[in-house]
């Protein structure tokens, strides 16, 4: 068995995943305020925009003194302006709107067996925290879906000034969690973000692969957790 103290998460796509895909939902926000736009046509703006704005201003603009809203409101804006909307007032309008919606739980839900997980290793006794790439809405975004209770803390990148797979944030959180490298372990659906950079700072870690994503590197199958629900039997087996 690990002989393990804390847990460290991810958030997206390991415990919280969207409603629904990004370019529906901005397409539902336009429909509400006048205008016809393609979801698919949101969509692969949006995916062009975030990627962009990301290697810009990586990490929410922290390195370059923007906040966090503001990198958000250009990406929403941007993608809808690449989808041919050009209203510049309804953009605000817009952005804003969005913006506020993905705080929300309606635009989030639990992953199947998440909460579940969770209880039972507070039970258990492990102490727990959150390490994940997102901006300062997390905590309430955690809080409206039911989960916040289960940390003892909430590392996002914007507050650490880091983001995975930057070991500068585990080591926050190891700081904060007051143990060891090797008396925790991060759970994630990223190989090179939370699997490969969590073992790289001295922890141990736990690849989230549902079926169906594909196979990815091969790891020890020890590693690899089909469903979260299989995360304790990984740790009791070492």
């Amino acid at each position: 068995m690990l002989r393990l103290r804390l847990l460290t998460w991810d958030v997206k796509d390991t415990l919280l995943r969207l409603r629904q895909p990004v370019g529906h939902s901005y397409a539902a926000e336009a429909r509400a305020h006048g205008l016809q736009v393609q979801p698919e046509a949101l969509a692969r703006s949006f995916g062009e925009v975030y990627g962009a704005q990301s290697r810009r201003l990586p990490n929410y603009g922290h390195g370059q003194g923007l906040s966090s809203r503001q990198w958000w409101l250009d990406v929403i804006k941007q993608s809808f302006r690449l989808s041919g909307v050009q209203d510049e007032a309804a953009l605000t309008k817009l952005a804003e709107k969005l913006y506020r919606d993905y705080c929300g739980s309606h635009n989030w839900e639990v992953l199947p067996g998440a909460a579940e997980t969770l209880s039972r290793c507070r039970e258990l006794g492990f102490r727990m925290g959150v390490v994940s790439n997102f901006d300062n809405r997390l905590e309430v975004i955690l809080s409206q879906c039911d989960l916040r209770h289960h940390f003892e803390f909430v590392l996002t990148s914007e507050a650490a000034g880091f983001a995975k797979p930057d070991g500068r944030i585990f080591e926050q959180a190891l700081r904060l969690g007051g143990v060891r490298p090797e008396q925790a372990a991060h759970i994630g659906d990223d190989y090179s973000r939370d699997y490969r950079a969590a073992r790289a700072a001295g922890m141990h870690s736990f690849l989230l692969r549902a079926a169906g994503q594909g196979e990815g590197p091969e790891l020890p199958p020890e590693h690899v957790l089909p469903t979260l629900s299989h995360l304790l039997a990984r740790i009791e087996k070492g």
